[in-house]
């Protein structure tokens, strides 16, 4: 696949896939929002719109052979509002179907769309894989889940190829989100030492998800295929606590807060929320995933794809800790 457009090559994501994309003397379309996008290699074409400018769209597919969407929406609270699950649907279902519509119109001949392993739901016990018969439980992965639903169901109408990327939590230089306020709360000593619980998290490389996504834009046996991305270790947050003090320079305390002091600072939270009527900074919630696992493995990630991770967080962290320091 020689013409490829992308979506959301602006995000942490994106910018390292263009960035792969040149280095390795390939060209790209890319549909962004921002005007600076302009300033992107020669070898990356900017059309400037939206997922919901038919102009743009139309200018975006055009003469191209696969489309890899990474543009969406993934701002979730733990209570979520109606303006917010509208704008996950607007955004992630309707701005991919209006795309997706355009694409098929034009001829292209792959869609690779990077959902979430949320749209396969969760389980604190087990290690979930594409197969585990689980629902998704929040508004983000209800309609990731319903996005795909509906592009499987247009692919087989249209005869578009189909491949669907659910990356685990996504660490990289530059990271965004929970992982880059947690660097930032170690580094300040805001972030207690949390006792070892063996949960597991799972987690991915950007430079190993983007080797997934060059990958399913070519590969036949992507095609059909939804792909959980891990990179096979098992983070309990004791490790990604102490991996990322380590990289910090910072001391690791001899003490430890024990699971059960921070499930009741959770629940202390949520009734200060009640009663402020306003989000705290810890409550049960945020407990939850600092305790409970969320645990993915692949079994199709190799096969379809493959996929042979090359990264694990320790790797990543001095690169992840210089782009922070930067960024102060």
């Amino acid at each position: 696949m020689h013409k490829i457009a992308v979506t959301g090559g602006t995000g942490f994501i994106g910018s390292v896939l263009i960035s792969t994309l040149v280095e390795q003397g390939g060209s790209a379309r890319l549909l962004s929002r921002a005007s600076s996008a302009a300033q992107l290699a020669p070898a990356i074409d900017v059309v400037t719109g939206d997922l919901d400018d038919p102009a743009a769209l139309s200018a975006l597919v055009r003469g191209m052979d696969c489309v890899i969407h990474l543009a969406g929406y993934a701002h979730a609270t733990s209570k979520p509002i109606p303006a917010e699950i509208e704008r996950h649907r607007r955004i992630n279902l309707e701005g991919t179907q209006n795309l997706f519509l355009y694409a098929a119109t034009a001829g292209v001949r792959r869609f690779v769309f990077v959902s979430s392993v949320k749209a396969g739901g969760e389980d604190a016990r087990a290690c979930l894989n594409e197969h585990s018969a689980r629902l998704p439980v929040d508004p983000y992965g209800l309609i990731k889940r319903e996005t795909e639903d509906w592009l499987f169901e247009e692919g087989a109408r249209t005869g578009v190829e189909i491949s669907v990327l659910r990356p685990a939590l996504v660490y990289g230089p530059g990271v965004k989100g929970n992982l880059s306020a947690m660097l930032r709360a170690i580094d300040h000593q805001r972030f207690p030492p949390v006792a070892e619980t063996h949960n597991i998290r799972s987690m991915v490389s950007v430079q190993d998800v983007v080797a997934a996504l060059l990958a399913a834009a070519a590969r036949s046996e992507a095609a059909g295929q939804v792909c959980i991305l891990e990179d096979g270790e098992a983070y309990s947050t004791r490790r990604i606590y102490t991996a990322m003090a380590t990289a910090l320079g910072r001391p690791i305390p001899a003490w430890s807060l024990p699971a059960s002091v921070l499930r009741g600072l959770g629940r202390v939270g949520d009734l200060g929320e009640n009663v402020l009527r306003r989000s705290l900074p810890f409550n049960s919630t945020f407990a939850t995933r600092l305790l409970d696992s969320a645990c993915y493995r692949s079994v199709c990630a190799d096969a379809a794809l493959g996929f042979k991770p090359q990264q694990r967080l320790e790797d990543v962290l001095p690169a992840m800790v210089r782009a922070y320091r930067e960024s102060m």
